[in-house]
């Protein structure tokens, strides 16, 4: 299963440079609205400086001058904001300002320190006096300033969409492979389990001391239980209330007698305390075994499984806590993605199929608590209690 591996690496590879172009798209686009922005200020400096010595022009001009062209460029700012003080900072004149209802004079002492901060003053010279404009960015210029942002946030947004619907639709298309692939197998596995369990009751009639007949018995009665397991992936489960113990420990005792004797596994309960809860038993028992068959291949055959069983808060917590290799923190979420496995044989499905069982069909969660580098790793089952058990 390496290649899927390789798959899976090749796919975060793809976001990442994704995400690393609509970066570069953005900073370019930053570069040119920024020159495109300097380009425009500019422009504006040079057209209020050429307003001023209009405006300079229209106070001083005398009966001889020809004030139309002067007014036709003072009037054709419509769209910078402009202030004209005297030497006190007194307002004298505006224009493209939107003044307020009241406290008008308020209003433009702080639109005239506002405007100082930004930005030298344009003198006017007078005869005896001196006059200053100031002036702000147009609405126009303004907007500029703030269109990467904008369309950063527009990028972000798109990225977000398609990232929650490309995976909605990849899980939707993996819900039904899997689905389908669990039905199809349950299917195939019922006909020869079917003629296995007659030819066992045959056997059993004819030899009815024969030990190794029961023991057959019993593993044909697993292959029913696993295509049990299997015809139910995709349908809405069956819960029952349950002994939590009792199933914990027939999963323990199924995997125990399957595996090395170097191999110890073993539940931990409250003391004087037996839970009940609603559980698929087939399905749960499932997940349990699933994660003990992980742990005692990350331990290679040796070491200790320990299942703790703590009540808290209305609900119990399952810990599998093994003695294995352990995992790095970036695999903690990725161990349960849909074909990542480390071992050479196998689908990767196994965890895959536990987080599914949990948290759509006993609406819990399942998650790795912790873990550690050649000292073990904790797996941490959430079910929630039935406030009527």
């Amino acid at each position: 299963m390496l290649h899927i591996n390789k798959l899976y690496e090749i796919s975060q590879r793809l976001k990442l440079i994704f995400i690393l172009i609509a970066i570069a798209i953005v900073l370019v686009s930053t570069l040119f609205t920024s020159r495109l922005a300097k380009s425009l200020a500019d422009e504006e400096q040079k057209k209020i400086e050429i307003w001023a010595e209009a405006t300079r022009q229209f106070i001083v001009a005398d009966e001889n001058t020809n004030i139309n062209f002067i007014t036709t460029i003072i009037e054709g700012n419509t769209s910078i904001p402009v202030i004209m003080t005297d030497a006190k900072d007194q307002m004298l004149f505006a224009r493209n300002i939107i003044e307020p209802e009241v406290n008008v004079d308020e209003f433009y002492v702080k639109e005239v320190t506002r405007f100082k901060s930004n930005r030298p003053a344009i003198e006017v010279k007078l005869d005896n006096t001196i006059q200053y404009i100031y002036y702000d960015d147009s609405v126009f210029l303004k907007q500029l300033y703030y269109f990467p942002y904008v369309q950063l946030g527009v990028i972000i947004v798109f990225m977000l969409v398609a990232f929650f619907a490309f995976s909605g639709t990849k899980k939707a298309e993996q819900n039904q492979v899997w689905v389908g692939l669990s039905k199809e197998t349950a299917h195939q596995l019922g006909t020869p389990i079917s003629s296995l369990l007659a030819w066992v009751d045959l056997l059993k009639m004819r030899h009815e001391d024969d030990k190794l007949i029961f023991d057959m018995e019993k593993d044909v009665n697993r292959l029913r239980i696993i295509a049990e397991r299997f015809s139910k992936i995709g349908s809405k489960p069956d819960l029952q209330v349950v002994s939590l113990n009792e199933t914990l420990d027939n999963a323990v005792q199924y995997m125990t007698k399957r595996s090395s004797q170097k191999v110890t596994i073993q539940c931990h309960f409250p003391a004087d305390e037996h839970l009940f809860i609603k559980l698929n038993v087939p399905l749960f028992e499932w997940v349990i075994e699933n994660l003990c068959k992980n742990a005692i291949d990350a331990m290679d055959g040796v070491g200790r499984i320990d299942i703790l069983v703590q009540p808290k808060n209305g609900e119990v917590y399952v810990d599998v806590k093994d003695s294995g290799k352990g995992m790095d923190k970036r695999k903690f979420k990725v161990v349960f993605t849909p074909g990542f496995t480390t071992k050479k044989r196998g689908w990767g499905l196994g965890l895959s199929l536990a987080k599914r069982i949990i948290e759509e069909y006993h609406g819990g969660k399942i998650f790795v608590k912790q873990s550690e580098l050649n000292v073990g790793t904790v797996f941490r089952i959430i079910l929630k209690v039935d406030s009527n058990v």
